[in-house]
């Protein structure tokens, strides 16, 4: 039977009394009911009772990145393309078939006299370029009299989808060369810093009031405070929210007139949003430990038509870990014969005398090295744990070589690092100051409000090497 778990709400117990002093349910008074007003007032607990642990789930991208401070109102950078030039096109009917010629992209650097090697269902064929046009090609098999011949011994291609590749060239003696010469391709990428806000505001009779409470946060908020708690849990969700502007950020779409009312906010490209429009979007496969190994190895041929960087990171959902967990577990089961005789997880050769470690942090398939991690931010459940869309991100490690088009130089880089807008006389990676008259005046609102911005944005270099796991 499938366990269910159902959160309860607050308790509204009523009192009954006990013959003894047994501490029973039944017995518990609420002196809360009436705002503590009773003959004997309770006594106080000072610790505040930390019921859902460290809540903020900040920290992603200090693991996998680094910050850099920027002048400008945007980053502008260059990504390498591709070396190698593609054949790949299509024959668009019959006509274009008897003729040999391949219809392609604009722009696609095919020159006369290239050998290629296409390919269709039928087979394929190495074929001598003859005749380039802007958006096509003509070229000839060395095999057989047309692409389109029948018979035996012959590959016979239709008028259909056809992929293909320069591997080199081939003229006659005594001539000369003719071609233009191919110019490096490299695609120029932009993403522009958003500025966050936010505020904390307590009155001056609320914060002259004796209300001490010993308390904690994620921020150092540490001792007996009682006012600058609220401000402790602000800057605590403040620094999230800067790290999910990274994560979530989207630019703004043309025709988005609520948001052009708005300001004309251009928005920001976050991380999820560069691998949707840059990288790969690897949809489920992750139900069970047979379809986790089957999407592993879809994954990896992709990582081979890319980047093909060894060592990768990946941060996951609970149950996309305890997944790739169960696929592991299920290759490095200890047999004999065909039994399955015990198993044996990570460094452990599990025995009855020893804790079974039932998990992995690490796995290496094919010639790629992969570091699993749990992501707090997909577990949340006020957060992404809420909705489960997305499971995880796989993330190259190491750093890229790229040309930074401000700086005017190749750099070395994290493929994730955040910019935020700096100079010598100001910062804006993580501003906080105070208002009000409490404290330092500096006005005549009888308040103290601490203020908190950033202005600053995710530069997602190779998002070709991401992937987004999603369900």
């Amino acid at each position: 039977m499938a366990l269910t778990l159902t959160p309860t709400s607050a308790l509204n117990i009523p009192a009954t009394p006990s013959a003894t002093k047994a501490a029973i349910p039944g017995a518990y008074v609420d002196l809360r009911a009436d705002g503590w007003a009773q003959q004997y007032l309770p006594d106080l607990m000072e610790k505040e009772a930390e019921v859902f642990g460290n809540r903020t789930i900040s920290g992603f991208l200090a693991q996998v990145g680094a910050e850099e401070a920027m002048a400008a109102d945007q980053v502008v950078w260059s990504e390498q393309g591709r070396l190698h030039v593609s054949a790949s096109g299509t024959i668009a009917n019959g006509t274009d078939l008897a003729a040999d010629k391949i219809t392609v992209a604009t722009g696609h650097g095919i020159r006369v006299n290239d050998t290629v090697v296409l390919n269709q269902a039928a087979g394929t064929l190495k074929c001598l370029v003859t005749e380039v046009g802007t958006d096509y090609y003509k070229a000839f098999p060395y095999t057989q009299a047309t692409m389109d011949a029948t018979g035996a011994g012959t590959i016979t291609f239709t008028a259909s989808a056809v992929t293909g590749f320069v591997f080199g060239s081939e003229y006659k003696k005594g001539t000369s060369y003719t071609n233009d010469g191919l110019e490096p391709q490299f695609a120029s990428l932009t993403n522009k810093p958003a500025i966050i806000k936010d505020l904390y505001e307590v009155s001056g009779s609320d914060a002259s009031a004796i209300g001490w409470i010993e308390v904690s946060g994620e921020e150092g908020q540490n001792g007996y405070l009682w006012y600058l708690k609220g401000s402790g849990d602000t800057m605590a969700r403040f620094t999230d929210y800067c790290e999910m502007t990274c994560i979530e950020g989207e630019l703004t779409a043309s025709g988005a007139g609520t948001i052009s009312s708005l300001g004309a906010l251009s928005g920001t490209e976050g991380l999820f949003a560069a691998i949707r429009t840059r990288g790969t979007v690897a949809d489920a496969g992750f139900a069970n430990a047979t379809e986790s190994l089957a999407t592993m190895d879809t994954l990896l041929k992709r990582f081979d038509t890319q980047g093909a960087i060894e060592e990768n990171m990946m941060f996951l959902n609970r149950e996309t870990s305890l997944a790739i967990d169960d696929m592991l577990a299920s290759l490095n089961g200890a047999t004999q014969g065909s039994n399955l005789i015990g198993t044996s997880f990570g460094l452990f050769d599990n025995s009855a005398d020893m804790a079974l470690n039932l998990g992995f942090t690490g796995f290496r398939r094919g010639s790629y090295d992969f570091y699993k991690s749990d992501w707090k931010y997909l577990n949340d459940a006020t957060l992404r744990g809420a909705f489960v869309d997305v499971t995880g991100v796989i993330a190259p490690a190491g750093t890229s070589n790229v040309y930074d088009q401000m700086m005017g130089k190749n750099m070395k880089r994290p493929f994730l690092h955040i910019r935020y807008r700096a100079s010598q006389t100001e910062s804006r990676k993580m501003k906080t100051w105070i208002t009000g008259s409490v404290g330092a005046a500096t006005s005549n609102l009888d308040a103290m409000e601490v203020n908190y911005l950033s202005e600053r944005c995710l530069v997602t270099q190779g998002a070709n090497n991401f992937v987004l796991m999603t369900k």
